[in-house]
């Protein structure tokens, strides 16, 4: 798999984006239509490049937990090289706000003795939700000739995060009332780990079906969720899951929604992604007097987006936030997902 376009975009260090809680979606049938108003939503963050940048975000991350996601995702640099950063996030949305932090993972290039440290390090944090990504070989070689490590598809760490949290925390201990010292033995619950889909096909896909057939394999794995790339237009996303849905995939497909808000992001945007220009957006961006102009483009588009998809049957919708909550809030409230009292 590869990293998300946002991570790629605010980060020099490449880093990933990208069930039987549905990560904490609602209980309904994957496609069926959800009113705006009651649509969940969520966010993508991604660690600061220093210590310096923690105060800035950990505001930001106040006013998005206080718009009331379902959850916060914090992605993490290839090969673990933002993870004490990466973790830093993630304890602070555990401990200062009551929506549940989900963690980026990697695996490209790692041995299973580092991924599993990483794992367990996370477990052992308090993190239980996971976004299970291959991530991007280096820039320099080819898929044929890169080192995978031990760890070759994200379906394999989805296993892999599954084993350790079962080795971890195989059971948990619940008192039993008026009978002091006892307690009845439970099952732990299990992990909850969405994956990566991509409605306009990976860069790296040999044909059509593959990416459909990588995200049944991730299922079978014990994928619980997906959340996609972005895309342009609603009908990209909707052909997409009628196709998965056709071919086995049961597992929620969250649609992931970027902001466009300037010329050179969406240039940015279609390198890393190879998708065409999406030339509505772009002519609207171009021809934008200034960048509150283009800003306001990029919003009108995100929320039209999301009230189409939503329309179509999307579980919920999942906004990249490139640790910047106005616009991503701007979005929301434009779509009808949240009232303009619930704002900071």
């Amino acid at each position: 798999m590869r990293a998300s376009a946002a991570d790629r975009l605010t980060d020099p260090d490449p880093r990933a984006t990208m069930t039987r809680a549905t990560m904490s979606l609602p209980e309904t049938s994957p496609d069926t239509p959800v009113p705006a108003a009651a649509a969940p939503f969520s966010f993508e963050i991604y660690p600061p490049r220093t210590a310096a940048g923690l105060p800035a975000l950990y505001e930001t991350i106040r006013v998005l937990a206080d718009a009331g996601p379902r959850f916060i995702s914090v992605t993490f640099g290839a090969g673990g090289s933002t993870t004490d950063r990466s973790l830093a996030v993630l304890t602070h949305i555990l401990r200062e706000t009551a929506v549940p932090p989900v963690a980026h993972l990697t695996c490209v290039g790692s041995t299973y003795a580092d991924a599993t440290a990483v794992i367990r390090e996370f477990l052992d944090a308090g993190i239980t939700r996971f976004l299970a990504l291959r991530g991007d070989p280096p820039a320099d070689t080819a898929e044929e000739d890169i080192y995978l490590g031990d760890l070759e598809s994200a379906a394999q760490l989805v296993q892999l995060i599954d084993r350790v949290q079962a080795e971890c925390s195989p059971y948990r201990e619940q008192e039993i009332p008026g009978v002091p010292g006892a307690a009845r033995v439970q099952p732990a619950p299990r992990v909850e780990i969405a994956v990566a889909a991509f409605p306009n096909g990976h860069p790296r896909s040999r044909h059509r079906f593959e990416d459909i057939d990588a995200l049944l394999a991730k299922q079978a794995a014990g994928a619980t969720s997906a959340i996609t790339q972005l895309f342009f237009h609603a009908d990209e996303y909707l052909a997409f899951v009628a196709r998965a849905r056709a071919a086995g995939v049961r597992i929620p497909i969250v649609p992931g929604i970027m902001p466009i808000t300037s010329p050179a992001r969406l240039r940015r945007v279609l390198e890393l992604t190879g998708d065409p220009r999406p030339d509505d957006l772009g002519e609207a961006l171009e021809t934008a007097t200034d960048a509150a102009v283009q800003r306001a483009v990029g919003i009108a588009h995100a929320a039209d987006l999301a009230r189409a998809v939503l329309d179509g049957g999307a579980p919920g919708i999942h906004l990249y936030a490139f640790n910047n909550h106005e616009t991503v809030l701007a979005v929301l409230r434009a779509a009808g997902l949240i009232e303009q009292e619930t704002l900071a």
